[in-house]
């Protein structure tokens, strides 16, 4: 009987609409990885002295920029347009999304991300693949900190963006979560990198082969999502169910 439970309840979540918003966050995170590592690799090759100067953060807040609004709009409505475990969390502490299915999108999103970076280390073969750091003076706790705080910042978007009362603006939901992503690597980028996203410190981390303070990219960032859900639901607009995913993850933004 609770075999037959079990079968039952796999076969929701591997259903031909399932399977195509699982291969739509793999997409849409494999290229939002690729090109945020990128420009960081583009950026350390062409300027070699300035690898860590406000030159490189403004390219790299502004790939991020682009790179998440473009993402999050050709995944949006298939997927939802997560393009981040943290924002996945976020949307199940909402309750937006099954936790079955939130497992599944992390899968594709850390499986996306580390094949992105693992293409970005053999097609450019002398370079490395740069990794999510905290500075120097900086603790753990105290990155975890910002990065959660970034984190709330961009799940909160993230729900404004996905808001049906919001009318045409409802159309422009990506733009706005990609500047907020971007202004937030600004603010934050020399602190503890501005990743904002689990999946790209995990991936780089992978194939670079070092996990240093790799709980600071995990711990505030899924702090973050959830208190963003649960505020923007509850307190904000108690009551209101903004459009985003079903429990079965076959319905977009």
């Amino acid at each position: 009987m609770a075999l037959a439970s079990f079968t039952a309840r796999f076969k929701q979540f591997v259903t031909p609409d399932a399977l195509r918003s699982y291969l739509a966050e793999f997409i849409s995170t494999f290229f939002y990885v690729f090109v945020v590592v990128g420009s960081a690799m583009a950026s350390r090759k062409l300027m070699s002295d300035l690898a860590t100067g406000p030159s490189s953060l403004v390219l790299v807040a502004i790939a991020n920029t682009f790179a998440l609004s473009s993402s999050v709009y050709i995944a949006s409505n298939v997927s939802g347009g997560h393009v981040n475990p943290a924002v996945t969390f976020g949307l199940a502490v909402g309750g937006h999304i099954s936790v079955s299915t939130a497992l599944f999108y992390w899968v594709s999103q850390m499986l996306a991300s580390v094949m992105a970076c693992l293409l970005l280390k053999v097609a450019t073969v002398s370079q490395d693949v740069p990794i999510y750091t905290i500075a120097s003076e900086m603790t753990g706790f105290g990155a975890s900190m910002v990065e959660g705080v970034l984190t709330f910042g961009l799940v909160y978007a993230v729900y404004a963006g996905g808001d049906t009362r919001s009318g045409p603006l409802r159309s422009i939901g990506p733009l706005v979560i990609g500047l907020m992503a971007g202004s937030m690597v600004l603010a934050a980028g020399p602190f503890s990198g501005g990743s904002m996203n689990p999946a790209l410190a995990f991936g780089s981390a992978v194939v670079a082969g070092r996990f240093k303070n790799q709980a600071v990219y995990w711990v505030g960032p899924l702090i973050g999502a959830a208190v963003a859900g649960l505020l923007y639901d509850n307190v904000v607009f108690p009551g209101h169910v903004s459009g985003r995913v079903n429990s079965d993850g076959t319905t977009g933004v």
